[in-house]
């Protein structure tokens, strides 16, 4: 529309001193510094107003396209590189390979901006947001328990980094088991089963994430996890989460924690992992009377726990299958255990199929078949070698007998020293022998 004249914020300023250097009101040498020019660009603006007006002082390259613009052929050969061959790639990662195979030179958010005009990304802020709906807690105590754990500086600079694993009930919020481990593994989640089903009895199901403790990630391998096997075998479902805010009831606990905890363990001066071990149960009294809620059901879904102690320390630790040999032998992390059999046959044991259970470090294996405790002893050292079992038929007698039947056949064909016949044919040693002359 005619008598509209566009311009930007800094043209607008320039034409405010512009004005005020017609009327006299700044000197050529105030507006430049008012302006940030030389006196020399203050004059040329003075002129270029004089000569066309407002207009003037409008840059002349606004609406035309840049000296330095990608040629529009170059940018369409790189959006059809994109949409042939790197038609789900980020901005980022497809300019590396176009760089490195397809000889692009342009920055990253050129292309992006490139991908953005063709439809081949979105922009992060026009992304729809995914929803995660508000879960109601579960009725009882016991029904779902969540457990998780959280790497943290928790001692701060008075110790290194470590781990809390806790489990958290869902319908009451009630911290059920807490403790400090130095890292995150499949040990301490068993160790922690093992406290957790001694003092509370068996939940319903746990809620925990898709760590590779609690699944496997190769769907080709039907062999379950340690700590999947071991919470399967006492009958509690392992229910897995499909995103962290869907475990959000132990994902807000550690954080209350990693506020509260830490803050609580360093007034008490605690510097150790056993000294926050024995400060956590006093803690979690108060942090429960402070945060737990009281469920809708006041019955408690856990149950019995229907195993004896050496039953559920068996359960509870990392299991191993082995085959025994045929000297009732097998080896276990470069050890060789062998079977006790007190001197009585154990020809079943031969080729059985037997569990190892390892229950950490400093404490004993344990040998299992059929549920039955095998007693065991480790082969000590190459200077010797394992004493038979029972059951070897005594091969060193039946190869000495063996040795001497030979023995015997062989000597019965052989003559004696003094036979005749032996002198007969045998040829004197140092015989001189005569040549006769012609």
């Amino acid at each position: 529309m005619e008598g509209i004249l566009a311009m930007s914020t800094k043209e607008r300023e320039r034409l405010r001193v512009v004005q005020a250097v017609r009327e006299g009101r700044l000197t050529q040498r105030q507006a430049a510094v008012e302006l940030g020019l030389s006196v020399r660009q203050v004059k040329r603006l003075c002129r270029a107003f004089r000569r066309r007006g407002a207009g003037g002082l409008v840059s002349r390259r606004r609406g035309r396209p840049s000296n330095r613009r990608i040629a529009p052929a170059e940018q369409r050969r790189v959006v059809r590189l994109v949409q042939r061959h790197y038609p789900d790639f980020g901005p980022t990662l497809a300019a590396e390979y176009l760089s490195e195979h397809h000889g692009y030179t342009g920055s990253v958010e050129t292309l992006r901006q490139w991908m953005i005009g063709a439809e081949l990304w979105q922009p992060r802020r026009t992304r729809q947001r995914r929803v995660h709906q508000l879960r109601e807690r579960r009725a009882a105590v016991g029904e779902l328990v969540q457990i998780d754990g959280s790497p943290h500086a928790w001692l701060e600079h008075r110790a290194a980094r470590c781990c809390l694993i806790a489990f958290v009930d869902d319908a009451s919020g009630r911290l059920q088991y807490a403790r400090f481990v130095a890292v995150e593994s499949t040990r301490a989640y068993l160790q922690a089963l093992h406290s957790y089903v001694q003092q509370w009895g068996r939940p319903v199901a746990f809620y925990s994430d898709r760590h590779s403790i609690f699944t496997k990630h190769d769907p080709e391998d039907p062999h379950p996890t340690q700590f999947e096997r071991a919470v399967r075998a006492l009958d509690i479902e392992p229910i897995l989460a499909l995103s962290p805010q869907a475990k959000g009831r132990v994902e807000r606990a550690f954080q209350t924690l990693q506020d509260r905890l830490v803050k609580a363990l360093r007034l008490a001066r605690i510097d150790s992992l056993e000294a926050a071990n024995a400060f956590l149960p006093g803690f979690l009294v108060r942090y429960n009377a402070r945060f737990a809620r009281t469920p809708r059901e006041p019955a408690d879904a856990h149950r019995r726990l229907n195993l004896s102690v050496e039953q559920l320390h068996w359960t509870c630790s990392e299991q191993f299958p082995r085959t025994l040999s045929p000297s009732l032998s097998c080896q276990f992390r470069g050890q060789l255990y062998l079977i006790n059999t007190e001197g009585a046959p154990a020809y079943h044991l031969r080729r059985a199929r037997i569990t190892v259970c390892d229950h950490g470090p400093g404490q004993p294996l344990t040998l299992l078949h059929k549920g039955k405790v095998l007693p065991w002893r480790r082969f000590e050292g190459p200077g010797s070698l394992p004493e038979r079992v029972a059951d070897d038929k005594q091969l060193d007698q039946f190869v000495d007998a063996a040795k001497k039947r030979q023995a015997r056949k062989s000597s019965a064909h052989k003559p004696d020293p003094n036979h005749p016949w032996l002198g007969k044919f045998r040829r004197p040693a140092n015989k001189p022998t005569h040549i006769q002359s012609p």
